[in-house]
C-alpha cells in the first residue's frame, strides 16, 4: 500500500485515503507554492498603491492616463495566458513559477530603476512597456499554481482546494497593500526610503521564494517519494501525448470552459473596479490615506474576506453540491451584488473601509472555485494550466478595459457612478452560471468539444 493511497479509493471514484505523511508534504508543497504566488501579487498590485501618488506627481491628476499604463499590463497578461499556459502544460507548473518569479522579480526591479534614474520625460511609454514585461511574467502565476496541485488533490477534494486558492490570493494582496501602503507612508517621513521602494521590495521577495521554490516544490506526488493516484477529473485515464493539438482539441474548444470564460470575463470587471480603485476612493472620499489604520482595516478585511468566501465556497461545493462549482459560484455573484452596493452607500471611514473585505469575500470565492478549482476539473491534469490560463486570461481582457473605460467614467460623472456601474456584471456573471448548473467533470473520458460530428448517411440511417 502506497503512503499516497489505500485500496478504499482505488477504482472507487471517492477521494484517496490519504496518510498523514502524503497530507504534510503535499501542505509543505502547496504552502510554498503559496507564498511565491503571493509575492507575485506584491508585484502586481502595488501598483494600485502608488496609482494616486505617479497620477498626481507625473501624469496632472488623470486617471485617465495612468489607466493606458494598466491596460497595457493587463493586456499583456491576458495575451500571455493563451501563450504560456500550453507551455506550462509541457514543461511543468514548477519550472513555470520558476520563469514566472525571476522575470517578474526583474522587471519589478526595472520599474524602481526607472524612477531611481529619473526618467520620467517618457512616463507612459515607459512604465507602459516594464509593466507589460512585468504582467508577461506574472501570467506564469496562477497556471502554475493549479498546474502543480491538480495531480496533488482528488476531484472530491478540490472544494477544499478553491478555499486554499482563496487563501493564497488574500495573502498576496494583502502583502502588496500592506507592504506597498507602509513603504508610501513612511517615504513620507523618511529620506532614505523612496517612495518608488514599493517595486524593489517585491523583486526581493520573488528572488527568495524562488530558491525556495527550486528547492522545495515538486511537479507531481512521485517527484516527491509518492505514488500518483486517480484524480477522476476530465483527463484521468487519457494516455494522449500533450501536444497544442490535444490543448485545442480537450482545452481550446471545450463548451464548459469557454462558458466559464464568459463568467470569469464578468469576474474580471468586477474583481478590478474593486481593487484597482478602491485605494483612491478611500482616499478621496472619505480621507483614509495609504498605510494608515483605516487602510490596513481595508487590506486585512481582503484578506480576511478572501479566505473566509475561498473556504466557505468550497466547503459549500463540497458539502451540499456534490463537488459542483456553479452553483456555489451563482450564489456568490448575487451576493457581490449586494456587497457591492452597501460598500457605495457606506456613510462612515470604518464602514467604507470593512465594505472592502465584505466585497472580497464573494469576489475571490467566485474566483477560487472557477480559475482555482474548475479550472482543474475540466482541464484535467494534462490541460490545467491551460484551462487555468483561459479563465485568468480573460479577466484580464476585462480588467484592461476596466482600467481605462471606469477611468473615463471616473473623470467625466464622478465617484458616484462607481459601485453602481458594476452589479450588472455580477448578474450576469449569475445567470451564466445557471446553463453549466449541473456540469462535473467525466474522468475516462473524452470532455464535449465544439466539434460536431457529421450526420450518418441517409442509407444507413
Amino acid at each position: 500500500m502506497s503512503d499516497a493511497e489505500s485500496p478504499l479509493g482505488a477504482g472507487t471514484g471517492m477521494p484517496m485515503k490519504h496518510s498523514r505523511a502524503y497530507r504534510l508534504r503535499r501542505f509543505f508543497n502547496w504552502f510554498i507554492l503559496g507564498l511565491t504566488y503571493a509575492t507575485f501579487y506584491m508585484g502586481r498590485y502595488n501598483i494600485n498603491v502608488v496609482k494616486h501618488h505617479v497620477e498626481g506627481t507625473f501624469l496632472g491628476g488623470s486617471q485617465t492616463e495612468f489607466g493606458i499604463i494598466a491596460l497595457c499590463g493587463f493586456w499583456t497578461y491576458a495575451a500571455s495566458e493563451f501563450v504560456n499556459g500550453p507551455v506550462a502544460d509541457r514543461i511543468g507548473g514548477r519550472k513555470a513559477i520558476l520563469i514566472g518569479a525571476f522575470g517578474a522579480g526583474s522587471f519589478n526591479l526595472l520599474i524602481g530603476l526607472l524612477f531611481l534614474g529619473g526618467f520620467t520625460n517618457h512616463l507612459i511609454l515607459f512604465m507602459s512597456l516594464l509593466y507589460a514585461g512585468n504582467m508577461f511574467f506574472q501570467s506564469f502565476g496562477a497556471m502554475s499554481v493549479v498546474k502543480v496541485n491538480a495531480p496533488w488533490f482528488h476531484v472530491n477534494e478540490r472544494g477544499v482546494f478553491g478555499g486554499i486558492f482563496g487563501i493564497m490570493i488574500s495573502l498576496g494582496y494583502v502583502m502588496a497593500l500592506s507592504t506597498a501602503g507602509w513603504i508610501m507612508k513612511l517615504s513620507a517621513k523618511v529620506s532614505w526610503l523612496p517612495w518608488y521602494f514599493t517595486f524593489v521590495a517585491p523583486s526581493i521577495a520573488m528572488g527568495i521564494m524562488f530558491l525556495i521554490s527550486w528547492l522545495f516544490v515538486r511537479d507531481r506526488p512521485s517527484d516527491a517519494g509518492y505514488e500518483d493516484f486517480s484524480t477522476a477529473d476530465a483527463s484521468d485515464g487519457d494516455e494522449t501525448p500533450v501536444d497544442f493539438n490535444y490543448i485545442v482539441k480537450h482545452v481550446f474548444t471545450n463548451r464548459i470552459i469557454l462558458t466559464l470564460m464568459a463568467a470569469e470575463f464578468c469576474t474580471g470587471f468586477v474583481r478590478q473596479s474593486v481593487l484597482f480603485f478602491f485605494p483612491e476612493w478611500l482616499k478621496t472620499q472619505h480621507g483614509i490615506a495609504p498605510g494608515s489604520g483605516l487602510f490596513n482595516v481595508a487590506t486585512t478585511g481582503i484578506t480576511i474576506g478572501g479566505i473566509a468566501g475561498g473556504l466557505l465556497a468550497g466547503w459549500l461545493s463540497d458539502r451540499f453540491f456534490n463537488s459542483r462549482r456553479p452553483p456555489v459560484a451563482f450564489f456568490f455573484y448575487l451576493a457581490q451584488v449586494v456587497a457591492v452596493l452597501a460598500l457605495g452607500w457606506a456613510t462612515t471611514p470604518l464602514f467604507a473601509a470593512m465594505g472592502i473585505g465584505l466585497c472580497c469575500m464573494f469576489i475571490f470565492g467566485v474566483h477560487g472555485m472557477l480559475s482555482g478549482t474548475a479550472s482543474m476539473d475540466f482541464g484535467g491534469k494534462k490541460g490545467a494550466a491551460s484551462a487555468a490560463g483561459m479563465l485568468d486570461g480573460i479577466q484580464y481582457v476585462a480588467s484592461g478595459i476596466t482600467s481605462v473605460g471606469m477611468g473615463m467614467l471616473l473623470d467625466h460623472f464622478g465617484w458616484g457612478v462607481w459601485t453602481y456601474s458594476i452589479v450588472p456584471f455580477s448578474l450576469i456573471g449569475a445567470i451564466i452560471m445557471t446553463r453549466l448548473w449541473n456540469e462535473k467533470p467525466k474522468a475516462h473520458e473524452v470532455v464535449q468539444t465544439l466539434t460536431v460530428e457529421a450526420e450518418p448517411p441517409a442509407e444507413a440511417a
